[in-house]
């Protein structure tokens, strides 16, 4: 295995359930992800992307098998290990999850909470300049209510990336955008995997940005069926 690579599975297998209800839902997941690259994880409702995304951005226990994360194994990982490294990943969901009494800017701000002592000042300048890449330099300080269901979705895009994140987890980021604001969102993870080397795995149906892609790993019934690139190919644009 390319220890290398920022984040990795090995013989991933996992299960819901107790007792008679367990139920298997990962069957020996193999996967290395290339720095700086954006691998899209696809397949049917159910078929376990979420749940191979949540294991390897360390939100979910691993329970056989191995996974590296920024060189760091999770399986038996303590709680400390776990909450250092959640600090250098951004994560991006379905749905928005902001803070209704706080304006776009100050949503954006709490991504860098995880980082401790931070100048406000830069971390209001800093907010700022993501939100305005992501076109919502207008709306700095509206509240959440006063935004539509596309804008409140890039405030959460820019809270996940305004603290320069070594990997970014995406589940669904663009399912509640139209195609303009979408193509923003995928264009400036692409563009900070070419400047930075940050990381992307990012969970879709949305055919539209799959063209974007430089790996799409589709999986069925908790099992890798098709991987259009190698790691060696990963993390260059294809042709």
């Amino acid at each position: 295995m390319d220890h290398q690579s920022p984040v990795s599975a090995n013989g991933l297998n996992h299960w819901f359930g107790e007792g008679e209800a367990k139920k298997q839902v990962l069957f020996d997941v193999n996967l290395e992800v290339a720095r700086g690259s954006l691998t899209v994880l696809v397949g049917p409702s159910g078929s376990g992307k979420t749940t191979v995304l949540t294991l390897l951005g360390c939100l979910r226990d691993v329970q056989d098998g191995s996974v590296s994360l920024l060189g760091h194994e999770l399986h038996g990982a303590n709680s400390a290990l776990l909450t250092s490294l959640r600090r250098r990943l951004g994560f991006i969901f379905q749905a928005h999850n902001l803070h209704n009494s706080l304006t776009a800017r100050q949503n954006v701000v709490m991504g860098l909470d995880v980082h401790g002592n931070v100048d406000p000042a830069q971390a209001s300048a800093a907010a700022s300049h993501v939100l305005t890449l992501l076109g919502l330099g207008d709306r700095l300080d509206y509240l959440p209510a006063n935004l539509s269901g596309g804008q409140k979705q890039r405030v959460a895009v820019a809270r996940a990336l305004v603290g320069n994140p070594d990997i970014v987890f995406a589940d669904e980021p663009t399912a509640a955008l139209d195609r303009e604001s979408g193509a923003t969102v995928v264009d400036m993870l692409k563009r900070l995997g070419r400047e930075r080397g940050t990381t992307t795995v990012m969970v879709t149906h949305d055919n539209r940005i799959l063209d974007q892609a430089d790996r799409i790993v589709t999986l069925e019934d908790g099992q890798i069926v098709d991987d259009t690139g190698a790691i060696s190919k990963a993390g260059r644009p294809r042709d």
